[in-house]
């Protein structure tokens, strides 16, 4: 299967720059260079950003040089927003998530050429701006893009307005410094693309190429993001490994083949292989754990893949033995939760925060060998919970039964 076939099969490619035939000659033709762009929003990217990351992975083991920007001077504006504007971040914080992001981008994608688009906008004066590239872009162009004709009613910033005309020079300038014949991006930068293959066509008398990748959603409709409020992120500082696992692994039947398709570099034979186990036997959630698998492997390593199959297996069977704070509340983040500030019987503890009904039923359920506490069965009726029990001094774990899960909160 050639590299675009591939792509095709997964589902990668959305809109292109005119003939997809001609898209299909370059990226299966000689080695070239290709440029994915993202804001530093944040100081880590999250998996809204994988599918291009593994896009850029792709199309580098298919011999193509992938550059990747990391949006200095663009950052500093924000693009437009279909709601509202972006808030304004400082550039001491432009600066610092510029950092989080070139190491994540050097680990994941070694062949990366990084770059950043403040090093060429930094100098560059309005006027000669205006001059260079604005008397190239019509506004009757502008304003038909469908990003800004969302905005035009609620209205819409000279700057964000202005943010197509800055990406599309990026792409000019990628073009006539760094060869890049290629733009990949997520289908919500079209308008920013496409401006960036008419001032190729229009200054340098060139032709590029363009193609954009659908976005990925979660099975809400809502896509991995920051803005979103639900955002996984490849910090594992600031998302654990585990948390990404636990959240793969429970992707919607409806969504996870998809997501095997877009996340992982698995072959169509071995997906389909895989999707053919799932559809007979779709307790055993094969797909599912075989995703959630390979994209931590890939982010985080071979060794926090294991150890986020070896937590899994650990919550599910109520041992709470070596497992960090971070892993639990990842794994029972949703169970209800109280705050627990001194020492109580553990009978008061049951009935205060509705675990029991009556404090009968309390002593029922610690003699029926109901009640555990951080995964140890209690079955004196005279314990005290005490802060010292807590996991690393932060929650405590109390089960009713085999599948009623509370956390006290220290």
């Amino acid at each position: 299967m050639t590299l675009f076939e591939d792509l095709k099969w997964r589902g990668l490619i959305k809109d292109v720059a005119g003939e997809e035939s001609d898209l299909q000659k370059v990226l299966d033709g000689s080695p070239f260079s290709f440029y994915w762009g993202t804001d530093p929003t944040a100081d880590s990217l999250h998996l809204g950003h994988y599918s291009s990351l593994c896009m850029a992975k792709r199309l580098a083991h298919a011999g193509h040089h992938p550059v990747l920007l990391c949006g200095g001077a663009t950052g500093r504006i924000g693009d437009p927003r279909p709601t509202a504007e972006r808030e304004i971040i400082s550039e001491e914080t432009v600066n610092n998530n510029i950092n989080g992001i070139r190491s994540q981008i050097t680990r994941l994608v070694p062949s990366a050429e990084l770059v950043d688009n403040y090093d060429w906008m930094k100098d560059y004066t309005f006027l000669g701006f205006l001059r260079d590239i604005g008397k190239y872009i019509n506004v009757n162009y502008m304003l038909d893009k469908d990003i800004i004709r969302r905005r035009l009613e609620t209205g819409i910033t000279f700057a964000e307005f202005s943010y197509m005309l800055l990406q599309g020079y990026d792409f000019l300038h990628l073009f006539q410094e760094k060869k890049c014949i290629m733009q990949v991006a997520g289908s919500d930068q079209w308008g920013n693309i496409t401006t960036g293959v008419d001032l190729i066509r229009k200054i340098a008398n060139e032709t590029a190429y363009a193609f954009t990748m659908p976005l990925i959603l979660d099975p809400t409709g809502k896509k991995f993001g920051k803005s979103e409020g639900n955002a996984l992120w490849l910090d594992k500082e600031k998302t654990s490994p585990y948390a990404i696992y636990q959240y793969l692994i429970n992707s919607d039947d409806s969504k996870v083949l998809e997501y095997l398709k877009v996340f992982t570099f698995l072959s169509k034979e071995q997906i389909e292989d895989i999707y053919a186990q799932q559809q007979a036997a779709p307790e055993t959630r094969i797909a599912q754990k075989t995703l959630a698998w390979e994209v931590v492997k890939d982010i985080h390593g071979k060794e926090e893949a294991d150890n986020a199959v070896m937590v899994s297996q650990k919550l599910f069977a109520g041992d709470f033995k070596g497992l960090s704070v971070k892993d639990i509340m990842a794994g029972l983040g949703g169970v209800p939760s109280f705050e627990y500030k001194e020492e109580q019987p553990l009978i008061d503890v049951l009935v205060n925060n509705k675990i029991a009904s009556s404090r009968r039923e309390a002593r029922e359920f610690i003699t029926g060998k109901a009640v555990a506490v951080n995964g140890e069965v209690i079955t004196d009726e005279s314990t005290v919970i005490t802060k010292a029990m807590a996991i690393e001094g932060q929650i405590l774990i109390f089960r009713r039964g085999k599948k009623k899960y509370f956390i006290g909160k220290i």
